[in-house]
Order: C-alpha cells, then sequence, then structure tokens
C-alpha cells in the first residue's frame, strides 16, 4: 500500500539553523519531528516558543508538527503569532502557504509564498526549498509548481552545502517514481550529510517498490543498525515485510516480521490514530484476526468522529466474520455501509464480507445479491457464490442451488471449489427432477441431461471422483425408456463398481449401499436382456453384502422363470 506523503514528507524546517543559544534544542526538536516523535516535538517546540517568543523557527516547526498531526487550525494559529513575533522571516508564511494548499486553497496559498519570496534575500535559498516541499507535502503533490522553487534552490545554494536541496530533489523524483534520478539525489544527499537517515529509509523503499526485496531490506537495516531508535526504518521494514509475504513460501514468517516491527515502529513514535490504523491494516494481511479485532475495537473507542472511522467499521466487520463472530460481523458491516455515503470508497470485498456475514445469519437471498455485487466489482471474488449455492442446496432448495451453481460454473469453470460447484449442481438437478416426478408436474428431462453433463464434467477433470459414475449412472437410469431401455447407465455404474471394488479403502456403509443399487440395476438388466449368468453374478455380489436384499433375492427366483422387463435398482 503506498504511504501517505504526510508519512514521508520532510519536516519543511530541518535545515534551518538557530542562534547559538538554542540551536542544541531546536535540532533535538527537528530530530523528534523527522522521527515522527510529534508528542516529543510538541513539548520541546511549545517550550521553545515559551522561552524564546521572538524567534520565528520555533513557531514554524510547532506549525509543522500540527500539520503533520492534521491539526491544520492550530498550525494557521502559530503561524500567524510567528509572522506576529518576526514580520521579516519568510517561514511562518511558507507555513500559512501549506496550511492553503492542505485546505485546497491554491490562489491563497500563492500569495503567502509570495510574501516570503518578498520579504526574504534574493539571495536565500531556503524559502525556495521549502516552498517548493510544500508542494509536495500533500496527498496530492504539484509537481509542475514544486519544480521551479527546488531548481531555484539548488541553483542558489551554489556549494551544495545543503543536504536537504538533494533530499527534496530525489522525494520530488520519487513520488513521479523515477526512481533512478531520485537514487542518485538521494545518494548525493548522503555523500554532503551521511546521517540523514530518512534518504536511506527512501533509498530502501525504492528498493521494496522495485520488489527487489532483499536489497531493500538490507538498506533499512543498516539504518537500524546506524540508529536503533529511528522509528521510520521500522516502519519501512514492517512494510516491506508485509509486501514480501505475499505469494511467498514462508509468507506466515514473513507476516509475522511484518507485525513485529511495526510494533517497534509504534513504540518509537507516538501511537498515533493514523498509525495504528494502518497497524490495523497489517494485521489484517497478517491473517492475525484476533489481535485485529482488539486492536479496532480500541481505535472506535479512541477516535468515532475521526473521518477515518469508516475504514474502522470496515476492519472491525472483516474481523468479527474471519473470527467466526457472525451476528457481530452482521452489525459492523451494516454499521460500515451506513457510514459509506461516498460509495466509490466501497471495494468488492466489503460487499463479500457482508454477503457472507448475511449468509451465515441465514439471509440468504440478500447474501447473494451482495456477492453479486463484489463478483461485479472483482471477478476474483466468485468462488463466494459458491458458498451461496451451497447454502441452498443444503437447504433442499433445489432451483435456487442449480440457478447459482449455473452462475457460479459460467463465472468459474475451472477455477476454486469447481469441481465441488460441478458435483453439487448435478445433485441438485438430478433431486429438482425426482421431486417434480414426486409433485407429478412432468418434469423435463433436460434437468437429468444437464445432471450428467456435470457428473461427467467431474469425473473427466477428477476421474478418481467415484461418485461422479454413481450419480451420472442415477442421472442415465431416470433418463431411460421404461418400455425400450437401452443400458446408457451401465457404463458409468460399472465404472463405479470397479474403482470401488478395487480400491483398498475400507468400504463404509454407504459405500455398500451404493454397491448393492449398482449391482442390482447391472443385474436388472442384464436378465432383462437374457443374460442369465450376469445377472445371477451382480445379485449374489448384492446377497454378499446384504443377504437380506429383496430385490436381489426376487431376481435370481425370476431367473428360473421369464426375463424380467424392466432394469430396477
Amino acid at each position: 500500500m503506498k504511504m501517505t506523503k504526510k508519512a514521508i514528507t520532510l519536516s519543511l524546517g530541518l535545515a534551518v539553523m538557530g542562534s547559538a543559544s538554542f540551536a542544541q534544542s531546536l535540532n533535538d526538536a527537528k530530530k523528534a519531528i523527522d522521527a515522527e516523535q510529534y508528542q516529543k516535538a510538541t513539548a520541546m517546540l511549545k517550550s521553545l516558543v515559551s522561552s524564546q517568543a521572538g524567534k520565528a523557527e520555533n513557531y514554524f516547526n510547532l506549525g509543522e508538527v500540527y500539520l503533520r498531526t492534521d491539526y491544520i487550525d492550530s498550525a494557521r494559529a502559530v503561524f500567524t503569532k510567528g509572522i506576529a513575533a518576526d514580520p521579516k522571516s519568510p517561514l511562518n508564511y511558507i507555513g500559512l502557504g501549506e496550511a492553503d494548499l492542505l485546505s485546497n486553497n491554491a490562489n491563497s496559498a500563492k500569495t503567502n509564498f509570495a510574501k516570503a519570496v518578498e520579504v526574504s534575500s534574493k539571495k536565500d535559498y531556503v524559502p525556495q526549498l521549502y516552498i517548493g516541499k510544500a508542494y509536495l507535502a500533500g496527498e496530492k503533490p504539484n509537481f509542475a509548481a514544486a519544480l521551479p522553487y527546488l531548481q531555484k534552490a539548488d541553483q542558489l545554494d551554489k556549494d551544495d552545502k545543503d543536504a536537504e536541496t538533494f533530499l527534496a530533489l530525489g522525494d520530488y523524483q520519487a513520488y513521479q517514481r523515477k526512481n533512478s534520478e531520485a537514487l542518485q539525489s538521494y545518494l548525493r544527499a548522503l555523500n554532503i550529510n551521511p546521517n540523514i537517515l530518512r534518504a536511506k529509509v527512501q533509498i530502501g523503499r525504492m528498493y521494496k517498490e522495485s520488489r527487489a526485496f532483499p536489497e531493500a531490506e538490507s538498506t533499512l537495516k543498516e539504518v537500524i543498525a546506524q540508529d536503533p531508535n529511528y522509528g521510520p526504518a521500522y516502519r519501512e521494514l514492517s512494510e516491506l515485510y508485509n509486501q514480501w509475504s505475499f505469494g511467498a513460501p514462508d509468507a506466515e514468517a514473513k507476516s509475522a516480521l511484518a507485525i513485529q516491527n511495526y510494533k517497534k515502529y509504534l513504540d518509537l513514535t507516538d501511537k498515533s490514530f493514523d498509525s495504528r490504523i494502518r497497524y490495523a491494516q497489517i494485521l489484517f494481511y497478517a491473517r492475525d484476526y484476533k489481535s485485529l479485532e482488539a486492536e479496532t475495537s480500541a481505535l472506535a473507542a479512541m477516535s468515532p468522529n475521526s473521518p477515518k472511522a469508516l475504514l474502522v467499521s470496515r476492519l472491525r466487520g472483516y474481523s468479527a466474520y474471519e473470527n467466526k463472530n457472525y451476528p457481530q460481523a452482521l452489525q459492523y458491516m451494516n454499521d460500515f455501509f451506513a457510514k459509506a455515503k461516498d460509495t466509490s470508497r466501497i471495494v468488492a470485498d466489503d460487499y463479500l464480507y457482508l454477503g457472507q456475514a448475511q449468509l451465515q445469519n441465514k439471509q440468504d437471498s440478500l447474501a447473494l445479491q451482495n456477492i453479486m455485487k463484489a463478483v461485479n466489482k472483482d471477478s476474483t471474488k466468485v468462488d463466494a457464490l459458491g458458498d451461496i449455492a451451497k447454502s441452498f442446496y443444503d437447504q433442499k432448495n433445489w432451483k435456487k442451488a442449480i440457478d447459482t451453481y449455473t452462475l457460479v460454473n459460467k463465472l468459474n469453470p475451472n477455477g476454486k471449489g469447481s469441481l465441488y460447484n460441478n458435483f453439487y449442481q448435478g445433485i441438485s438437478l438430478y433431486f429438482e427432477y425426482a421431486a417434480g416426478l414426486t409433485a407429478k408436474t412432468n418434469p423435463s428431462k433436460d434437468l437429468l441431461v444437464r445432471a450428467d453433463t456435470s457428473f461427467k464434467h467431474v469425473a473427466k477433470i477428477a476421474p478418481t471422483t467415484t461418485d461422479a459414475y454413481l450419480w451420472s449412472g442415477r442421472a442415465l437410469n431416470l433418463m431411460e425408456d421404461e418400455k425400450n431401455p437401452q443400458g446408457a447407465m451401465l457404463v458409468p455404474y460399472q465404472t463405479y463398481i470397479d474403482s470401488t471394488e478395487v480400491s483398498k479403502t475400507p468400504q463404509t456403509p454407504a459405500t455398500k449401499r451404493n454397491l448393492v443399487e449398482a449391482y442390482n440395476v447391472v443385474a436388472g438388466f442384464a436378465s432383462y436382456k437374457g443374460d442369465k449368468d450376469k445377472a445371477r453374478t451382480f445379485w449374489n455380489k448384492t446377497l454378499a453384502i446384504d443377504p437380506a436384499n429383496a430385490t436381489a433375492a426376487a431376481g435370481i427366483k425370476s431367473l428360473s422363470g421369464p426375463p424380467a422387463r424392466t432394469a430396477k435398482k
């Protein structure tokens, strides 16, 4: 998942140098901002603002922390105070401009940036650098607006003394996935200042996005070796292992590492609402549904009115379902859909989990509707329709089972669960015909033709599925003309007999009943055709299993009289 720009954009104040009397404290605050320790940085900067009220840098960096933590109004207030404290400093005008951009007010941002340039020295590259970075700071960076300022900053910093310039250029390139160019910029930044850890983290992140996972792992571990308390490195390492786990043979181990490293990131940072939401997503991808349910419950209580509460409702529903808390899952998913006013934010899994929860709560018709919505959004979700069809099958609602299995098999002819879907479709068709016979509604034998087609498909794809031959025999037997039977059922019944007799698996009572059925059908047709030896052989097989079988006993007795005229089970 793409990391938000808020999480990876540098503080615009990192390169600002204060006077000797407070530089160390301000630098400590900047390091805390870079390490995403925002509460710590806020406390330090509030102290600096209080003790050194005339220093514009203090206000600017405090405002930056507020912007990073989504308190835009608080940031504006601080920047305004910074301007009052030092109207000739460009920094807080830039801060107001960045707040404008985050509030989608580009015209006001231009006005504030122009004021910042106006009050600054024409030879000062810092305002140009920060304005360029401000255009990169939002969720939707304005690359066209950022570039001239970044280029101007690079031009004014003639001796390339400030690594931040190349770091910003690297961000500009990396956000556009110009990774080769970004790598060169980050390396130039590190050449100037080897202690800029975020440049190495960004390099590791680019390796990850290029699926060069071992290289990404090595780079990020180098950062941790350099500073074991640098939180962003653990976050990126978590994201790396999370992405690496998909399809990996050691997926479970990689997922465990993803969780472990994100926990470390949280321990080293502020455990903000946003960072904990991302942790919840990592738990979901790692299939740690127990931890996910606990984490999302805590998040729901932590910030119920957050715009991101919708995501919490979603993950609560997902985790409750996976933990088999089906009534709770349905409640959470209904809550999610009630809150999801913007339907463009609804994904296929939302409909899928809602439908699955409805299915488990006996709301089959609603479940079918929502799972179909999931399939329409993402065809890979089609296997879930098989669960709906099986539910109808278990209820002996043959017509709905047939309709649903027909749809499933059309959309998913050879995918996951397709053999079972075809098999149960065939049985449903068979019983729908049988129910019609019982009700004397003159059912169409097309039901049996379709049933036999389903069974033959299963037998072709999985020849060892002996029950497919048994059911094919049953369907064909019902299709026989009672006055002039042709024996179409003999081949599948005989195949079932042969496969079962040679099997080394001990015969269950059900298998014995099925063999008796097959023996009697084969014997009955042989008797009808006048083949008394074959008839006697198969009826004797029946009696060997079931000595009291009336059909076999009567059949053997009939061999001394006129031939039987029908093939009976």
